[in-house]
């Protein structure tokens, strides 16, 4: 069992950054592919970015290309997502996520992650 715990959301105006982290603990980290989804109000989860544990292999979904990265401590059990140039549409809940989808993958379907945390909220202000 992976938990996952999600921080660094909050309020902030349109063009400004956050930084979320999510810790993880419990079985080990190693080995597996972390990812970012988000869900805002009335719409389904969507996927945002992925990393594999070798942090070789990364994914973004195209609208997040160039202003969101993700990242990973793998000694700190901590994968991040540095978000810039933020929009009212970003305004979601973000979650974060382990796949055992193997060292060298990464995953965008939501149905591939075995663990999630409880999510942070996101409010970009216009």
């Amino acid at each position: 069992q992976v938990q996952l715990v999600e921080s660094g959301g909050g309020l902030v105006q349109a063009g400004g950054s956050l930084r979320l982290s999510c810790a993880a603990s419990g079985r080990t980290f190693s080995g597996y592919t972390m990812g970012w989804f988000r869900q805002a109000p009335g719409k389904e989860r969507e996927f945002v970015a992925a990393i594999n544990w070798s942090r070789d292999n990364i994914y973004y979904a195209d609208s997040m290309k160039g202003r969101f990265t993700i990242s990973r401590d793998n000694a700190k059990n901590t994968v991040y997502l540095q978000m810039n140039s933020l929009e009212p549409e970003d305004t979601a809940v973000y979650y974060c996520a382990a796949a055992g989808v193997g060292p060298l993958r990464v995953a965008v379907r939501a149905r591939d992650y075995n663990y999630w945390g409880q999510g942070t909220q996101v409010t970009v202000s216009s």
